[in-house]
């Protein structure tokens, strides 16, 4: 169930989790996927801070902070009212005369009226975004902004004195000789706790990447090694943003080890792999929807803040996973519906899931550009973090590991960035195909952890 102070970042989150759920899946659609989605937007809302124009734009829009497809402004003011855009001609700004047909009071309303469009346009045009967004990332109140939104979902997750262990860490690295603009340095430590580091990519790269890499190693418990390959950064680099979460919790219902056993797992109608097999017959809560085709078995963790979230299309019924049509139709008003306290239902039932492990690395930039985030990396604007007009987004690099066992779940990534129940119920979940996993903060309804689990390694 989201808050309201957060429900913002959890729905923009979830939203864009499910889209790059689809982009991951069609590199190889029988192919395993893991990744946080959480890490991923936080660090990029993090370079959305210093992001002006087209490229904070194109940023928004693909991280679902605002909508891709907004309605047309109006080409002409409307009488006694309207918005001015930047596309209208200087002389529909001017302060018109009175024509004939006009009093004298109604003359001085229309010129006051241009004359705070005329303003509104200026605010617009020296803030260098479309009104729109200035008031979606920005509003009048000041109080909800994506980014205060981000910050206080930071505070929820990283409570401390719970039975799981979760946390989330960022960092900046920049290149000890740049200046970057004091109010991003700010607003990045007061939103995202991200303190800058400074180092010398210029003459000790490799040593300021190993010092990125310990770093990222420590914040997740050494199950994130050796984030920033060979190459990666260079003497060019001006700014690397970080972000590191951890998770280990233990089920709230644990599975007994005694009780595994070996198993086949059907990969697709043809193809099989063994795999060990837990097993328990307990209460869970627990859905079927029949649209879909789809089981939804939800799997808690001590202290029932965080959940696995398990979607298990009934059959494979080809030579796919069988999860295409369910990855296709999935969408974020779905999610929540589908898990929501109104549908899922307690139930003793038989659950059989695999114990499996799966350690993921991808390089997003093709992603993110086949998104709609294009500028941020070709002809971007990020003036709002330095006044170095050359300066871009070369790459976005997630490495992901989660461990699923009796016992519960180990799960870690890590984000860089830089800049150069209803109808008729089974009494058995066997989970021996192809399925969907989410790892959700219950309260806000945070997706922090995506999985797509195909092929048995």
């Amino acid at each position: 169930m989201e808050t309201s102070t957060s429900s913002k970042a959890s729905k923009a989150n979830t939203t864009f989790s499910l889209a790059l759920l689809k982009k991951l899946r069609d590199d190889g659609k029988t192919a395993n996927v893991f990744y946080s989605p959480f890490s991923i937007s936080s660090a990029l809302a993090m370079v959305m801070l210093g992001a002006k124009g087209n490229t904070a734009k194109q940023m928004s829009e693909v991280l679902c902070f605002t909508e891709a497809e907004q309605p047309k402004q109006a080409e002409q003011p409307k009488q006694g009212g309207g918005e001015l855009t930047q596309t209208q001609s200087e002389t529909e700004t001017q302060t018109p005369t009175q024509t004939p047909t006009q009093t004298p009071m109604q003359s001085q309303m229309q010129s006051q009226m241009q004359t705070r469009r005329q303003l509104r346009t200026q605010i617009q045009q020296r803030s260098r975004l479309p009104q729109y967004l200035v008031k979606c990332l920005k509003p009048e109140d000041n109080e909800d902004d994506v980014h205060a939104s981000f910050s206080k979902l930071l505070s929820e997750l990283n409570k401390k004195d719970t039975p799981f262990a979760l946390s989330l860490a960022n960092r900046l690295y920049g290149e000890q000789t740049y200046k970057f603009v004091e109010d991003f340095l700010s607003q990045t430590k007061k939103h995202y706790k991200a303190e800058l580091e400074s180092v010398d990519f210029k003459c000790k790269v490799n040593d300021s990447r190993l010092l990125i890499n310990s770093w990222v190693e420590k914040q997740t418990q050494g199950k994130i090694q050796d984030l920033l390959g060979d190459g990666v950064v260079n003497a060019s680099t001006m700014l690397v943003l970080v972000n590191a979460i951890y998770f280990k919790g233990n089920w709230d219902q644990k599975f007994e080890e005694a009780s595994t056993v070996d198993a086949e797992f059907r990969i697709n109608k043809n193809d099989t792999k063994s795999v060990k097999m837990m097993c328990q017959t307990s209460e869970f809560p627990f859905t079927f929807i029949p649209e879909a085709n789809v089981k939804i078995l939800e799997l808690p963790y001590e202290g029932k803040e965080i959940s696995m979230l398990i979607f298990l299309p009934d059959e494979t019924e080809d030579g796919t996973t069988g999860l295409e049509t369910l990855e296709k139709e999935l969408t974020y008003e779905k999610f929540v519906e589908w898990t929501g306290p109104d549908k899922m239902a307690q139930r003793d039932i038989e659950v059989m899931v695999p114990r499996f492990k799966m350690e993921e690395s991808y390089h997003l930039k093709d992603v993110l550009i086949s998104m709609g985030m294009k500028d941020a990396f070709t002809n971007s604007d990020f003036s709002g973090i330095s006044p170095e007009s050359t300066m871009s987004l070369s790459q976005v690099i997630h490495k992901a590991f989660v461990e699923v066992n009796e016992e519960g779940t180990e799960a870690a990534a890590s984000t860089f960035a830089s800049t150069n129940l209803r109808g008729m119920i089974p009494e058995t979940f066997i989970a021996d195909h192809p399925f969907l996993f989410f790892i959700r903060h219950n309260r806000t309804g945070t997706a922090l952890f995506n999985g797509r689990y195909c092929s048995p390694e």
